[in-house]
């Protein structure tokens, strides 16, 4: 497997690519129609210096992918609202300004209360729930393994639930194509609709093992690091949630670019994981699919490179 440098992630009956600061989002219209949008997106830190920095680097990819992804998301469901719930399209210049202004703001009040939210079930619930067997251990390191214990059960039960949902299972779908398509052209094969059939639905960079490796690193950050408050201790999960952030970033760069026997094994986990939250795309998923790579990346010259090298 060779790197090629894109990612992406599924919308409502989508698929966004990204390569670098370019990213495309492919979208099937109610009319079967594929729909492609090109632009940019140069991320919260225009520094390039600061932003490739070990660590910090994780924080602001993070964030991003919160921001992009949710941008991305709410135009693939632009196409899919119902004609009297639409808004009228602005139609001076200043309308327009004043409807990207509102926009804007949504969405990252949007961003932030998803961050909360995901902190509270997955950081400070299960905090919580293991003070409870405090009173049956004087051990930190048994409650602080437990309390990873239940935020890997909460977090992969809540992948398991909403994974049961006719809607969500469409996006998982189309989370599919997205890795069989990169995983097609990884492999040095052409991007066809047969060729990507062929390619595994299962990917090291993806943000589902991202959150897995999150949930498994926080363990360890939380059982070596013991202090007697119980208030300072949850301040102390909190501040270090972007250092853990940071540091499962870096792992999912190395798996993304390595095929080291150790990292292949230590990928497990979060491959298996994906049997949850990807799902076998049919064809017109996966056509959807090779647009949104085709609009940012060169995959033929990026094939033949490959085919030279071997």
């Amino acid at each position: 497997m060779r790197y090629s440098g894109i990612g992406g992630q599924a919308v409502m009956e989508g698929v966004m690519m990204k390569n670098q600061e370019k990213y495309a989002v492919a979208v099937r219209k109610p009319d079967n129609e594929i729909i492609v949008e090109v632009s940019e997106y140069e991320g919260i830190i225009k520094n390039k210096k600061i932003r490739n920095m070990p660590i910090l680097r994780g924080v602001f990819s993070f964030i991003e992918s919160l921001v992009l992804g949710m941008k991305t998301l709410t135009f693939s469901a632009s196409f899919y609202e119902e004609e009297d719930e639409k808004k009228k399209e602005p139609e001076t210049e200043e309308e327009i300004k004043k409807a990207k202004r509102q926009e804007d703001v949504m969405m990252g009040g949007t961003v932030a209360v998803s961050i909360v939210l995901a902190v509270a079930i997955f950081m400070i619930l299960p905090y919580y729930i293991s003070t409870f067997f405090q009173r049956f251990t004087s051990s930190y390191l048994l409650v602080a393994l437990l309390e990873g214990v239940l935020r890997l059960a909460i977090f992969i039960g809540y992948v398991a639930v909403i994974s049961l949902m006719p809607d969500i299972r469409r996006v998982y779908m189309y989370h599919g194509a997205e890795h069989k398509c990169i995983n097609c052209i990884e492999h040095g094969m052409d991007l066809t609709v047969e060729n990507v059939k062929k390619s595994s639905k299962q990917h090291k960079r993806c943000g589902t093992s991202f959150l897995l490796i999150v949930m498994v690193i926080s363990i360890f950050f939380f059982m070596f690091i013991h202090v007697d408050s119980r208030i300072l201790r949850l301040v102390l999960r909190l501040v270090l949630i972007p250092v853990i952030a940071g540091v499962s970033y870096e792992f999912i760069r190395i798996a993304g670019r390595s095929d080291n026997k150790l990292v292949n094994l230590l990928s497990k986990p979060g491959l298996w994981l994906q049997n949850l939250t990807t799902k076998e795309p049919d064809k017109a998923m996966i056509e959807v699919g090779i647009a949104s790579v085709e609009a940012v990346f060169d995959w033929k010259a990026y094939v033949e490179e490959i085919r030279q090298e071997r």
